[in-house]
């Protein structure tokens, strides 16, 4: 299959990883596909995502599902929506992969979608993708995001080893929403908690960033969340630590205050702009 026709994946099963997210494990048949694109990729990422696609009700769509093809000859009305999402693993022995999904009531698409998800149910991943690795040969490693991020920075902890060093500054809503982080690597993990604080809206991890006595060496940094970041954190890291852009991967997941679709389209500006950030 062509990595531009996504792959048919099926729905194997759901999990609780904490009261905010939900995990839902994808196999079945179209797992060849997908892990023929996965294979296609130049290199190993650890911030790999695919884009998921969410068919609207009443249409017939053809299958292989052609994206091009829908928009060509189909009502504007029946194109799919399209978002992005981290793959927190994949499973190649068992033929499966599984995605975290942070889920806030019936706010949004996806969410919604992973929270009434069941077993044979059927969804449409298109890539993978990504822009991100750790270089192990960097002095030590910072990672700084919000729950969102959460699957990105557990598959980035898990493929360091022993002798490198990490520091980890992850804002979540409270205790309930942490997990476990399995790394062999000297990790220094801080949790932030919002309590009755709005995601997207609070200072902590600037805060918490800023006031951290900054390490000596070369430093590769991962800052990913809330677009806020790349006007708080990322500056800092850039500009007042020294950190290599080469260095250096920002990226922003979603915008308070705005749909998910008006996101895209602030994305898509900060792209035109030459200000597009490294990773998703």
């Amino acid at each position: 299959m062509s990595k531009n026709l996504p792959a048919r994946l099926t729905v194997i099963r759901t999990e609780e990883v904490t009261p905010s997210m939900v995990r839902v494990v994808l196999g079945g048949d179209g797992f060849g596909d997908f892990a023929g694109n996965l294979d296609s990729l130049p290199r190993t990422y650890t911030d790999l995502y695919g884009k998921l696609v969410f068919l609207a009700e009443g249409f017939g769509y053809p299958e292989p599902l052609d994206l091009g093809l829908v928009k060509a000859t189909m009502p504007q009305e029946s194109w799919p929506v399209l978002r992005t999402y981290t793959i927190r693993w994949v499973d190649r022995a068992e033929r499966q992969l599984a995605i975290d999904f942070v889920v806030h009531g019936d706010e949004g698409v996806a969410g919604p979608w992973a929270a009434r998800a069941r077993p044979g149910d059927v969804i449409h991943l298109r890539g993978p993708n990504g822009g991100y690795a750790p270089d192990r040969s960097a002095d030590w490693h910072l990672f700084v995001g919000d729950e969102a991020v959460l699957p990105a920075i557990t598959a980035s902890l898990a493929a360091l080893g022993e002798g490198d060093r990490a520091v980890a500054f992850i804002e979540v809503g409270g205790p309930e929403d942490e997990i476990e982080l399995l790394t062999a690597a000297d990790l220094e993990l801080h949790w932030l908690h919002r309590g009755g604080g709005v995601a997207g809206t609070t200072t902590l991890l600037e805060d918490a960033v800023r006031a951290w006595p900054w390490r000596g060496g070369r430093a590769q940094a991962f800052i990913h969340g809330e677009s806020a970041l790349l006007k708080s954190v990322r500056p800092y890291v850039l500009d007042d630590r020294g950190v290599a852009r080469a260095d250096l991967s920002v990226s922003a997941y979603w915008r308070r205050g705005t749909t998910e679709e008006g996101f895209r389209q602030w994305k898509a500006a900060q792209q035109d702009a030459g200000m597009r950030p490294s990773g998703t």
